[in-house]
């Protein structure tokens, strides 16, 4: 297998040196995903680009956390499960959302279950989605902008989610409580 490595800021490229200076600032520590992308300053800096403009989509940090960890799931990446159910532990969303992202159920909340139900559709589909998909999701309350503010959502975890797949980026000792396995991945 082919070995990629999980940069320092004193092994990484140069072009990379800035962007790892202030994601270890902003996280108080360096996640191996981060420091794997580090390989490509183009990949690091897309990432970190991508990521910061979802963070300025109009969902709450729940909705945002259905969006990526549903993809997480559906993707069967281990590591973004382990970082997101951490990140989603320390934002407040509940316990019982965080639960039901990590096992592929139901959430109980009719409009979260929606939007759960969409980001799969947009995942599954690769976004070619049936009219019926995208009314029914404007029917439970969201508005046009968040279909495509999932569509970025989708984007972000495709990069993560796959340069995961492809480096077999080890999870950070600070998402290991948190260690996830797919149900498809166990019964192979």
């Amino acid at each position: 297998m082919t070995k990629f490595s999980v940069h320092t800021q004193e092994t990484a490229p140069e072009g990379s040196k800035e962007t790892l200076a202030n994601v270890e600032k902003a996280y108080g520590f360096l996640p191996n995903l981060m420091a794997t992308f580090a390989e490509s300053p183009a990949a690091l800096d897309a990432y970190a680009a991508i990521s910061g403009i979802f963070e300025k989509s109009d969902f709450t940090a729940t909705e945002k956390q259905i969006i990526l960890m549903t993809n997480n799931r559906l993707n069967g990446c281990t590591y973004c499960m382990a970082a997101h159910t951490t990140i989603a532990q320390m934002q407040g969303v509940p316990a019982d959302v965080i639960e039901a992202l990590r096992d592929g159920s139901p959430v109980e909340d009719p409009k979260l279950e929606a939007l759960l139900t969409f980001a799969a559709q947009v995942n599954e589909q690769r976004g070619m989605l049936e009219t019926r998909d995208i009314d029914a999701f404007l029917a439970a309350g969201y508005t046009k902008a968040n279909v495509l503010e999932v569509i970025v959502g989708t984007a972000m975890k495709v990069m993560s989610n796959y340069t995961n797949h492809v480096a077999d980026t080890p999870v950070d000792d600070n998402f290991q409580a948190n260690a996830w396995t797919a149900k498809e991945l166990e019964n192979a």
